[in-house]
């Protein structure tokens, strides 16, 4: 009698899931965590995540809604009130014109781009995304089927790619264009003339559509928040994505959405009742305090990563073999250290940003994250989301390290 094979679980997983992870963010905070947990004294600055408590209005709106026993489902695409506040909100500060029944709310921005993604690109559509980009664009195309197609820049362009480079790299497959600005990694922000640019090429050609990711338009620094989908003839062509995590620090209570045309909106509600259905329902009702209620501790919280952005700035600018771009927007900073890369100190051979970044972990107690995660080869990423007595470690740290190799 033949042996009967020895069950392996793992012999049934399908390429996917290899690529379903934030790859180096994920890696490199979990090291500084097991790092910690061996007693050694690391700053992290890894997580893109407010430091900052969500503020006391919303908290107390969702525990009005609990006790007023809005503990239940949700209908799919979110309550009528917050759908409605969120176009009121979209209207007045986007000027995007888009009716309540076309905004769906889903469980975190993150999932809203994957149901947007999911509703319209099928296998062998091309994705064009602009480099340097938030790591889960990519990954979530792949899920789907597309192709991306990745285009790169550099500080010399202020990490925007430019609209000639756009137009060249458009093809009969291509279907979507991704733009996140404010920009994470980068903290790049699109002025109006260079979004038109990006709209008359999308207009230019029928099929193609923008997904725009506008999660940090709370946090500007310089310039001005533009949406593109508020250019003529881009309501149509625009899947706008927003939420609740970085401006309003609400980044554990899971609340993100799409604001699209019909046909798409209705789509992506589709894709969300098979996936999770409605975002929690308490949570709705505090968002709706979020958009109505006063905004000083947004306010607040912008400033302190306006100050944390110059003081990163001051310090990064001072340190021998990084070059820094300027930082608009956002609370990233993405400087290059290409200068740095292939340099040796003692045994580590520093000839690539992983393992730069593992050096500074390991010898120097400070956790950064490669830039190759985000389409950025010569870079490293620092998320000044810390507070100031930590990002004033940290930096001292990289300075002594950096400058102290031959």
């Amino acid at each position: 009698m033949t042996p009967m094979k020895k069950f392996d679980p793992a012999s049934l997983l399908v390429a996917r899931t290899a690529a379903a992870d934030e790859g180096a963010i994920i890696r490199m905070a979990q090291k500084s965590r097991d790092l910690r947990a061996l007693g050694h004294d690391v700053v992290s600055l890894t997580v893109g995540e407010p430091d900052f408590d969500t503020p006391d209005n919303i908290q107390q709106a969702a525990t009005r809604a609990m006790k007023a026993g809005f503990t239940h489902y949700s209908p799919v695409a979110g309550i009528p009130e917050l759908r409605a506040a969120v176009s009121k909100k979209l209207k007045a500060e986007n000027n995007l014109d888009y009716a309540a029944s076309e905004i769906v709310l889903a469980n975190g921005a993150k999932q809203a781009i994957a149901n947007a993604v999911l509703s319209i690109i099928d296998e062998g559509d091309e994705v064009i995304m602009l480099a340097p980009f938030w790591v889960s664009y990519e990954t979530t195309v792949r899920f789907a089927g597309g192709t991306p197609v990745v285009l790169h820049s550099g500080i010399s362009e202020g990490y925007k790619v430019p609209a000639s480079r756009i137009a060249a790299a458009v093809t009969p497959r291509t279907k979507l264009l991704i733009l996140n600005s404010p920009c994470n990694p980068s903290g790049a922000v699109w002025s109006p003339a260079e979004l038109e640019e990006i709209a008359a090429i999308v207009l230019a050609h029928p099929q193609m559509m923008v997904l725009s990711d506008e999660i940090y338009e709370y946090i500007i620094f310089e310039g001005t928040m533009k949406s593109i989908g508020a250019l003529p003839g881009m309501r149509e062509r625009t899947i706008t994505v927003n939420g609740f995590s970085k401006g309003f620090a609400m980044t554990g209570w899971r609340l993100g959405y799409t604001a699209a045309v019909e046909p798409i909106s209705k789509a992506i509600a589709r894709i969300q009742s098979t996936i999770t259905t409605g975002a929690n329902q308490f949570v709705q009702r505090a968002a709706i305090e979020a958009l109505e209620g006063p905004r000083g501790a947004v306010e607040a919280m912008r400033l302190r990563y306006k100050a944390r952005r110059d003081m990163v700035m001051a310090a990064l600018k001072k340190i021998e073999g990084v070059a820094i771009s300027p930082i608009p927007a956002t609370f990233y900073a993405l400087p290059d250290v290409s200068a740095v890369l292939g340099k040796k100190s003692g045994n580590h051979v520093l000839d690539t940003p992983e393992a730069l970044c593992d050096w500074l972990l390991e010898s120097h107690g400070v956790a950064t994250v490669p830039g190759t995660a985000f389409g950025a080869a010569t870079s490293i990423r620092l998320s000044f989301a810390a507070s100031e007595a930590d990002l004033e470690k940290a930096l001292g740290r990289i300075a002594t390290a950096l400058n102290g190799i031959s």
